[in-house]
């Protein structure tokens, strides 16, 4: 672990620019408490689809489930912003990632004690799901408040970045961890990772200037959202994007479960490999993101990633070969990552300082809707197969963002 520490890769990188952030203490911290946390949701993203296709056989049952685990981010995405603004950061991010290994310890619990029904365990995934929302809202902002705006780039990418690395690792643990003792052993080690999350997070420190600018209520927050997104066209336009981007792009995750026992015929192991590939694509993505610093057309290389990220989708519809779909896998993540964090960059650099938490409260409501998508990518697996289903939302991904390049130059321009 301490060949892969933020210290150690500080040590490594000298002066890299990919590394610059992690020249902050702090940061250093968070990024190793979002590697530990990242472990259990890593787990958690196998344990979910595989449990619940293994209860009930249906695709369609594991986009419920999965909308179940985001649907908690469209209807908490405006409170988790108003509270991330008003309150301390730090301690409020210490409290969530608590609640989620206590989630965790709940669903283990029913797991090794009985026969699990289908629907208690999506209620609980369900839980989880509103955690995670407020989890998301508040780290993006915690990293903004210690790196600055003139790192903001390149601090999120990193926070990514760790966010998939113990996602890979947690990916592969997981499928091992189900196929050798079952998935309610797997959901003990995820909220033994929240745990120690939390641990390294006691020893940051509070962010001065985060603290010095003016909270106004958590009511006052939440009323004056409206007005933020009424008056800041950009920030509603990249809302709108993101949310079409969830919709038709990241809800390729559910079917992974469906190519792994119904196309590529690898199972519950062969799954959590596929989806340590998928995060090391991402982590190739947001690697060359990072050491771009503070590059001057995110607004161009946005629409640009957001257009790959279609038509490596549609690539799945001829990937049955597993060292191809791999690829294409990685491939997609990448961009995934890529186009995701570009969003939640611009969000934070065009709005005041006292709306960042917001913001980004705005950009878990925009992933929020990826119910939608689940749901939808669900169905048309049931009625094209889960290549067919890729085929049509990577179309339409690759379509929008063409549109939205074309249509939209104000955000074409934004630096």
């Amino acid at each position: 672990m301490t060949l892969f520490s933020p210290a150690a890769l500080v040590r490594l990188a000298g002066n890299a620019p990919w590394a610059a952030s992690l020249h902050f203490r702090d940061f250093r911290l968070l990024w190793a408490s979002t590697l530990l946390y990242s472990l259990g949701t890593g787990m958690e993203n196998v344990a979910v689809g595989w449990l619940i296709f293994d209860i009930t056989g249906s695709p369609f049952m594991v986009g419920v489930a999965a909308a179940a685990r985001m649907a908690p981010f469209f209807f908490l995405g405006l409170l988790s912003g108003a509270m991330s603004d008003r309150l301390d950061r730090r301690k409020f991010l210490i409290g969530i990632n608590l609640t989620g290994a206590i989630v965790a310890g709940v669903i283990a619990l029913m797991l090794l004690t009985g026969e699990p029904q289908v629907w208690p365990v999506i209620g609980l995934v369900a839980a989880g799901g509103c955690v995670l929302a407020f989890a998301l809202t508040t780290r993006q902002a915690y990293t903004y408040d210690i790196v600055g705006p003139s790192r903001a780039l390149n601090g999120l990418s990193l926070a990514a970045i760790a966010m998939q690395a113990g996602g890979i690792v947690g990916s592969l643990a997981s499928g091992a961890l189900i196929g050798a003792l079952g998935p309610g052993w797997q959901y003990l080690a995820v909220g033994a990772s929240y745990i120690a999350a939390t641990a390294v997070l006691l020893a940051t420190g509070p962010i001065i200037t985060a603290m010095n600018v003016h909270r106004e209520s958590i009511l006052r927050n939440l009323t004056g959202y409206f007005r933020i997104i009424r008056e800041n066209r950009i920030l509603l336009a990249l809302m709108c994007l993101a949310s079409i981007t969830e919709i038709f792009g990241f809800t390729h995750m559910t079917l992974l479960p469906v190519f792994a026992k119904e196309v590529l015929f690898v199972g519950p192991v062969g799954l959590g490999v596929m989806t340590a590939v998928r995060q090391g694509g991402g982590l190739i993505g947001l690697a060359l993101l990072a050491s771009l610093r503070d590059y001057r057309r995110k607004g161009r290389l946005m629409f640009v990633i957001a257009g790959a990220f279609g038509l490596a989708l549609m690539a799945f519809s001829v990937s049955s070969n597993l060292l191809f779909f791999l690829a294409v896998l990685a491939l997609v993540n990448a961009c995934a990552m890529a186009v995701d964090t570009l969003y939640k960059t611009l969000m934070q650099e065009n709005v005041a300082e006292e709306e960042r938490g917001r913001a980004m409260g705005s950009w878990v409501l925009s992933i929020g809707t990826a119910p939608v998508g689940h749901l939808g990518v669900g169905g048309l697996a049931g009625f094209l197969g889960a290549p067919g289903a890729l085929l049509v939302n990577g179309g339409v991904l690759a379509i929008v963002s063409l549109a939205a390049a074309i249509g939209l130059p104000r955000l074409r321009r934004l630096s």
